[in-house]
């Protein structure tokens, strides 16, 4: 059996990072995770002028519930969508000129529904270029507070960044939903808040949220569900068995319920609380599965699709199509490069079994695809990505680990 760390939650980690800045008190994050998209969002609070000091171990981070300690700033997104989501939100509720500017791969990510409402709640907010897009720019003084619709139909993190700010609102927010997808990340942003001291009440599609604030806390990051989806998947593709600590039963993430995929696929799958194992059984079954509330492993399992005996059929997905890239395309392009027969429609794909051949990944600058269809590699040789560096966004050592299990498994290197 083998046992793989994996590194910690982006999800979580964004938003621990918010909920530090925003607390009274000094917060401390063990086990963050370090990567691109994190690391950005650590340099944008500190652009914003909130102190966070990176330790090998741990962050610590200074709340100020009065918003950005500087008048005036410029943050770079990076690729990172919680930073382009979240930051400008949290430095709404304080009060000076705040701009934000993103790559060209998130600038063309949807913003559109969390401006809108940010708007609507009086706050003076201006994009530069395409109307719904970054770069904007923020003339903050403060929010009241009061009642929103929202429509999260595209991403739940318009939510979530409404929901993280509403604490340090005058009067709190009142937020009905329309529509909603990756419903499980909503659920991390709730327990989180609770941990930092606000408790948002739910009835039905509206969150009362209370002008409270938040109170620093000492917080340990969980491991990276979404990630922990390659592993398993290669454990359930190679017929071996993996174990990954801290990751069960009672994990914040809901994408631990791809093991569940996994299972339904013929895998066998033991869950403790804070542990999950995941061994192949020599073969995968085909299946019709809905996705929408853990969208971020749809290319992980349509990376291991073509070695199922009979089709797998991935539907309510539309949100993947606005993501690093449009991962249904993606994966469909890709599968087809390796001779894969698939259909493809407005949110599902559909992958009839076929053994693939050797090709070159074409990765679109986004991580989920070149971890995903390098697990293909681990039963077809000759597949290469056009862009391995490409993992550093929320795993920089992902090659090196699945390098590490090829030698454990005694699967030959290419």
């Amino acid at each position: 059996m083998t046992i793989m760390q994996v590194p910690g939650s982006k999800s979580v980690t964004a938003r621990a990072l918010f909920l530090a800045a925003a607390a009274r008190g000094t917060t401390v994050l063990r086990r963050p995770l370090v990567s691109d998209d994190t690391e950005g969002f650590a340099e944008g609070l500190a652009a914003l002028g909130y102190r966070v000091e990176r330790g090998p171990e741990a962050w610590t981070i200074d709340g100020r519930p009065e918003g950005p300690a500087y008048g005036e700033a410029e943050v770079f997104c990076r690729d990172g969508a919680t930073t382009a989501r979240f930051l400008p939100a949290l430095a709404a509720a304080g009060h000076g000129l705040f701009r934000f500017d993103a790559s060209p791969q998130m600038r063309r990510r949807p913003l559109g529904p969390l401006t809108t409402a940010l708007r609507e709640l009086g706050v003076d907010l201006t994009h530069e270029g395409e109307e719904g897009h970054h770069p904007l720019t923020v003339r903050a003084s403060g929010i009241k507070g009061g009642r929103i619709t929202l429509d999260a139909g595209l991403s739940s993190q318009f939510l979530t960044a409404l929901l993280l700010v509403g604490p340090l609102t005058a009067e709190g927010l009142e937020i009905t939903v329309t529509d909603l997808v990756s419903v499980p990340y909503v659920e991390i942003t709730l327990a989180m808040m609770r941990s930092f001291g606000v408790e948002v009440r739910r009835e039905g599609a509206t969150f009362h949220v209370p002008p409270q604030g938040y109170e620093a806390a000492d917080y340990a990051i969980e491991p990276d569900a979404s990630t922990a989806s390659y592993p398993l998947a290669a454990a359930a593709l190679t017929g071996n068995t993996i174990t990954i600590p801290g990751l069960g039963s009672g994990a914040l993430q809901g994408d631990v319920r791809f093991a569940e995929v996994l299972k339904r696929m013929g895998a066998s799958v033991e869950m403790s609380p804070d542990s999950m194992t995941v061994t192949g059984t020599g073969g995968l079954h085909g299946l019709t599965v809905n996705m929408r509330d853990i969208s971020d492993t749809v290319p992980t399992l349509a990376a291991i699709a073509p070695f199922a005996d009979s089709p797998v059929r991935i539907e309510d997905v539309y949100n993947t199509r606005v993501k690093e890239c449009d991962r249904l395309e993606a994966c469909a392009e890709n599968l087809r490069r390796l001779g894969v027969p698939v259909s493809l429609g407005r949110d599902w794909i559909e992958i009839t079994p076929a053994r693939p051949r050797p090709a070159e990944i074409a990765c679109h600058g986004d991580h989920r695809i070149a971890m995903s269809f390098s697990i293909t590699g681990l039963r077809t040789p000759g597949i290469t990505l056009d862009d391995p560096g490409c993992v550093k966004k929320t795993f920089p050592g992902f090659h090196e680990a699945l390098a590490g299990l090829r030698a454990e498994w005694g699967i030959p290197l290419e």
